[in-house]
């Protein structure tokens, strides 16, 4: 009890004051001056010259179109001979920020609704009526069961489904892929961008690019880094991808624009990086349900009247572009917090002196001696000075 209350005395009725003690160590002003020297580097080459301490920084806005272009021919006895252009192969006609462009299809021709045996798998194969539950369906039927177990085909039955007949098969997806063509496609990406604190805006299409080079450019790294026109091919291949393996069963391909601006500088200095990722997992180890894949349809009615619908399985990959960055601008606010915080840890240097002088050399009492000095209350030294 009694040492409990000295402590709070201690706590409430002592109060200790800085010490200036100059130690004259060659050990202890290295250590000094290297911390010193160590946080000076640290405020000067990073906060200030690598983050650009002295700056206000803003973060883009952006907007992003796109177009593509491009013509193939397929001859198949299914399609028949056929020329595929923009209209056919970009689906839909425009996104926000991003581009599916059909490399391989799978087409089921002139169905209409009716009855049909549905394709044969686990639950679908049967021998009888009873094997057919009249009324039932699943996530993954063509359509809903009729109770009829019917010949799919000479040596096998399946339930007979209501459906759109005949039944979508896609068991076989085609390899290579139907449009493989599709590699020599381009991709002309227009991106504007504003950062709103400095009102500065800007395009990827810079100043000086003309008409006519606009037309004849397409993007390459070393040769031409500023062209705004991309060849599918080379995206995939950047990404370090091959394009006829993607394209059977498609992908998500991610181009990346990225926009660091100085503004203190001119504004033709302020340009756009290009980089390619792509962006849907693709592990060989485990593969299941790989690729990019949906379906429509394309309806219409014959002579009689009868509505008939073509169902397209489209596979193919989508590119969406990410547009990302910073701009800085001088500032002094940030500018004094900076340095104010710069100066604040040079007191980081003292405390870790005053630590190892006092705690770890071997003459830390010696030193601890020097460093502090008791001094009792004004009167009560005078009184103990008389009582002597």
């Amino acid at each position: 009890m009694a040492g409990c209350c000295s402590v709070l005395g201690a706590f409430l009725f002592e109060y200790d004051t800085p010490r200036i003690v100059l130690i004259r160590s060659r050990k202890v002003g290295l250590m000094n001056r290297a911390v010193q020297l160590f946080i000076l580097a640290y405020v000067i080459g990073w906060v200030f010259v690598w983050e650009k301490g002295y700056q206000e920084v803003d973060s883009v806005v952006s907007s992003v179109t796109t177009k593509a272009k491009g013509v193939a021919v397929t001859n198949t006895s299914q399609l028949g001979f056929r020329i595929w252009d923009v209209a056919d192969y970009v689906i839909p006609a425009q996104e926000e920020s991003s581009l599916f462009i059909m490399t391989n299809i799978i087409v089921t021709m002139n169905q209409t609704q009716g009855f049909c045996p549905e394709l044969p798998d686990k639950k679908s194969v049967c021998k009888s009526d009873s094997n057919c539950p009249a009324g039932s369906t699943d996530t993954h039927s063509s359509g809903v069961a009729t109770g009829r177990c019917v010949p799919y085909n000479g040596t096998l039955k399946t339930c007979e489904v209501a459906a759109w007949c005949p039944v979508e098969d896609d068991s076989n997806v085609p390899k290579p892929a139907f449009l493989k063509a599709a590699e020599n496609f381009t991709l002309l990406v227009k991106n504007n961008i504003w950062y709103p604190k400095f009102n500065f805006t800007k395009r990827n299409i810079l100043p000086n690019i003309t008409t006519t080079y606009l037309k004849s450019c397409i993007y390459n790294a070393a040769t031409d880094p500023f062209c705004p026109i991309f060849r599918l091919g080379k995206i995939v291949e950047n990404a370090g991808h091959s394009f006829q393996d993607m394209a059977v069963e498609g992908g998500i391909m991610g181009i990346q624009i990225k926009w660091d601006c100085n503004l203190d500088r001119a504004a033709s200095f302020c340009l756009p990086r290009y980089s390619f990722r792509r962006l849907d997992t693709r592990d060989l180890d485990h593969n299941v349900s790989p690729g990019y894949n949906f379906r429509f349809a394309k309806y219409y009615n014959d002579l009689t009247g009868t509505e008939h619908r073509t169902l397209i399985k489209a596979y193919g990959i989508r590119f969406d572009i990410i547009v990302f960055g910073k701009a800085g601008k001088f500032d002094i606010i940030p500018t004094m917090i900076n340095i104010g915080s710069g100066l604040a840890l040079f007191g980081v240097a003292t405390v870790l002196c005053d630590v190892i002088v006092l705690y770890c050399m071997k003459k830390r009492y010696y030193y601890r001696e020097k460093k502090y000095k008791y001094v009792e209350e004004y009167e009560q030294g005078i009184n103990n000075e008389m009582d002597q």
